[in-house]
């Protein structure tokens, strides 16, 4: 089975107010093969910078073994690695510390973060066709709400609203 793009997405929480809804739309979008969640952390950082971490996942317990933490293996938390490791013994090789990312530094202290490693279904049989084309990938991100507007794309006010659902700010007015 071939793989699609794989994309690590940070979420940050100042005050998390979880209700179940993120894992609801995530296995949502699993049933209807659009992602699947490869693999998730739930870190949360003390006032003091300690980090304490949760695993956690949307896949069967055989997907699960199969591939191991590879989050914590992609940011280098040494346990993440270690298990993304003995789950690839078969072969697949883990990400070194030189690969790592480390998006702990981005996460404030006294707060919480999602980090969610998705592979994209959706975009399997694209990435192929542009293969096929002799195309390939030479950047990627996501596009600010307020870059938009200038494409006429939203208006200024839909996307001051969407931005600011975005970003930080919008997190530390949540009660």
């Amino acid at each position: 089975m071939a793989i699609g793009p794989v994309q690590l997405i940070v979420l940050g929480f100042n005050h998390p107010n979880f209700h179940g809804e993120i894992i609801a739309e995530l296995e949502r979008l699993r049933e209807s093969d659009t992602v699947r969640v490869i693999d998730a952390l739930a870190v949360h950082k003390d006032a003091d910078g300690e980090v304490e971490v949760a695993h956690l996942s949307n896949l069967t317990k055989d997907e699960a073994i199969e591939l191991g933490s590879k989050v914590g293996a992609l940011i280098g938390l040494e346990a993440g690695a270690v298990a993304g490791a003995e789950a690839a013994a078969d072969g697949v090789e883990v990400f070194s510390d030189e690969e790592a990312w480390d998006v702990l530094e981005d996460i404030p202290n006294d707060s919480a973060a999602a980090l969610v490693l998705l592979e994209h279904h959706w975009a399997v049989p694209l990435r192929d066709a542009i293969a096929r084309a002799g195309g390939f990938r030479l950047s990627d991100g996501f596009i600010s709400p307020l870059d938009l507007v200038g494409i006429g794309l939203l208006e200024a006010e839909e996307a001051k609203e969407l931005h600011a659902m975005e970003t930080p700010a919008a997190a530390k007015s949540t009660p």
